[in-house]
């Protein structure tokens, strides 16, 4: 019988989790954090490491949100390509925030490693896949403007590439050998953890309400507790109150089961994440225990989510036609939060006090660089070394409306797309 799938497999797969305990909430903190995901976790470390009394409210439960909904790909820099960031807000900007993210990867792993954080890191790079022929001339625009900015960036061939991916609808991809792949909601735990013995306070199924700032700092009130604070970061990206900053733009990802190791030999035996450059944009990847995970632009919170699960189905077969018959075990989807112009926002709350959101895509690298320099910010009075300068305000028009179009285009596509099968390699 098929198998109906269910669960988000980060979930299942993730150590579990610490009982921390009952959290006492103090009346007074240094700086206040809300959301428990990247951007705050990392915020939350790197100011409780320099010395200061933080509080973390998450509203569920740590990675609820994105960043335990990720695809797991730890990519250096932005969804956009270097010069189309810089055609987008001035050289000299575009300069300071590609050369910030790009160090994405390397905070990254150098924290888990730093931390032992058990979040099956693997640095073996990523691939951008070309669906097609044609697909070839993006990556080739997207090289070019990333090894102008000195990214050891690479070119493969058709190939090449399906050497490296073990299937034949590739047609060629561009290699970033500073990336790689993370369980990201392990990750997002073990960030937790290393905050809390740095001395930072966590406190999960909390709100926090009534915000507002006043004379002696911010004011809030967390778990029915009157808290006051100097410093205040808001971090809850997409899964914010806020809904006019930026539209929803859902991803879905389905995993197999473990597979056994002689389907998997040419299944990315590099262990490389994937994703691909169709307008519709998919993943696919193997985690630490040989599992295929297959995923898309798309959510599978409605009714006619069932499109997007058969489109899985097929589009695995057609790349890996090895996995035919595999049934998909898990299946789960989460918002991110992306901004017209795709660039990423720091919005000013009031005096040391920030937003950060819109990473569009590109939560785990960016988030975690962020949320180090928001936390350095506060802490410093100092706007200077944040990867790009605050605003006072941002507002997006039709950002429901637009959510709902990048919905309905998915669907549509998922219901036409991945109904050849590919050929097999050999």
């Amino acid at each position: 019988m098929p198998v109906t799938p269910s669960g988000n497999l980060w979930h299942v797969t993730a150590p579990p989790r610490p009982d921390p305990g009952a959290e006492e909430i103090a009346s007074r903190y240094d700086l206040v954090i809300i959301g428990g995901g990247f951007t705050g976790l990392s915020a939350a470390l790197h100011a409780a490491q320099d010395g200061a009394q933080v509080l973390v409210v998450e509203a569920r439960h740590i990675g609820y949100g994105g960043s335990g909904r990720n695809v797991g790909l730890v990519n250096a820099g932005l969804w956009l390509p270097p010069g189309d960031v810089a055609r987008a807000m001035g050289a000299e900007a575009a300069e300071r925030l590609n050369t910030t993210l790009a160090g994405g990867p390397d905070l990254v792993f150098d924290l888990i490693d730093t931390h032992g954080i058990a979040c099956d890191p693997r640095r073996n790079g990523t691939l951008h896949c070309a669906h097609a022929p044609s697909a070839m001339r993006e990556l080739r625009r997207r090289h070019a403007q990333l090894t102008g900015i000195g990214a050891p960036v690479s070119l493969l061939d058709a190939a090449e590439v399906r050497a490296r991916v073990g299937s034949a609808s590739v047609r060629g991809a561009l290699f970033d050998p500073r990336a790689g792949t993370i369980q990201p909601l392990a990750y997002a735990q073990g960030l937790a953890a290393a905050a809390r013995a740095a001395g930072a306070k966590i406190v999960e199924d909390a709100t926090a309400v009534d915000i507002r700032h006043r004379m002696d700092g911010w004011a809030l009130t967390v778990g029915g507790r009157s808290v006051t604070a100097d410093m205040l970061i808001e971090a809850t990206n997409a899964y914010g109150a806020t809904r006019t900053r930026f539209a929803p733009l859902h991803f879905f990802q389905m995993s197999t089961d473990p597979l056994p190791d002689d389907v998997l030999r040419d299944i990315l035996p590099g262990g490389e994440g994937c994703w691909d450059t169709a307008l519709v944009m998919s993943s696919f990847r193997r985690d630490a225990a040989g599992r295929v995970i297959i995923g898309a632009i798309g959510s599978l919170d409605h009714p006619a989510a069932g499109l997007h699960r058969a489109w899985a189905r097929r589009k695995l077969s057609a790349l890996f036609p090895q996995l035919g018959d595999a049934p998909l075990h898990y299946a789960w989807s989460g918002a991110i939060a992306n901004t017209a112009d795709h660039l990423p926002k720091i919005l000013r709350l009031g005096p040391r006090g920030y937003a950060a959101f819109g990473y569009s895509g590109r939560g785990i690298g960016t988030g975690t660089l962020f949320g180090r320099a928001l936390a350095r910010a506060c802490l410093t009075g100092s706007e200077a070394d944040l990867p790009l300068t605050p605003v006072d305000r941002h507002a997006e028009r039709f950002c429901t409306l637009r959510g709902i179009w990048y919905e309905t285009g998915a669907l549509a596509a998922h219901a036409l797309g991945s109904r050849r099968p590919a050929p097999r390699l050999g």
